[in-house]
């Protein structure tokens, strides 16, 4: 199965996918755009014009990381996915959730000042309070088995990583089990082979860029 994979290389949502087709061992080729100047034929079979865009086979289009990951997860051999369909459903709500995380995340990096820095901090704990709740004893969010939850965790993680070297966005003492959770996600392979080798350098900049309190520690 031919499959091509659209990104720009800061993506979360595109890491994901990336995360997923590695840990599945899929085949699978990466085209990088530029999201400030899509080429019209990106435009063409988006129809949100967002990545990530699965092409299979040249011809069908999926979007969506969700969706995409069900996909590659459906077509490999065994699933990362629970047998249970009530906890399948609880793990794609909580994915979903994820997502509202990773939005918290962008607005640390674009917060304006201390202030709304604070507030964007305060959003994120609130949300690791009620996820906290629901993660297994670890190391993964159903316990020992590595599913699609968890490769919807792995980009933010890694972010709040690199966030957290100038200013914490949440307390491992106050979320004991999702900082456990993180250095798990963090230390394997196929995580850390899911971003460009310049991944850091390009983050910072892109923080840099938006010329906001955060910015304003990195010097």
């Amino acid at each position: 199965m031919d499959l091509e994979l659209v990104s720009f290389k800061l993506c979360p949502f595109v890491q994901r996918s990336v995360i997923t087709l590695l840990y599945r061992e899929v085949p699978y080729r990466i085209t990088y755009i530029d999201l400030d100047a899509p080429p019209d034929w990106f435009l063409s079979i988006s129809p949100f014009g967002k990545v990530p865009v699965l092409r299979v086979g040249g011809r069908h289009v999926l979007f969506e990381s969700a969706v995409i990951n069900e996909f590659i997860d459906e077509v490999s051999p065994g699933s990362m996915q629970p047998e249970d369909p009530l906890q399948r459903a609880l793990n794609r709500s909580w994915i979903e959730f994820g997502s509202a995380c990773l939005m918290d995340n962008h607005n640390l990096i674009t917060a304006k000042d201390e202030e709304g820095f604070a507030q964007a901090r305060d959003s994120l704990r609130e949300k690791f309070l009620r996820l906290e709740t629901m993660l297994a004893a670890g190391p993964y969010f159903n316990g020992e088995r590595f599913t699609l939850v968890d490769t919807a965790y792995a980009p933010l993680f890694m972010r709040l990583a690199i966030i957290g070297e100038r200013r914490q966005a949440y307390s491992e003492d106050e979320h004991p089990t999702i900082a456990a959770w993180s250095r798990a996600l963090l230390s394997l392979s196929v995580v850390g082979r899911s971003v460009v080798p310049e991944f850091r350098d390009l983050y910072l900049d892109f923080i840099r860029s938006k010329r906001g309190f955060l910015a304003g520690l990195l010097g």
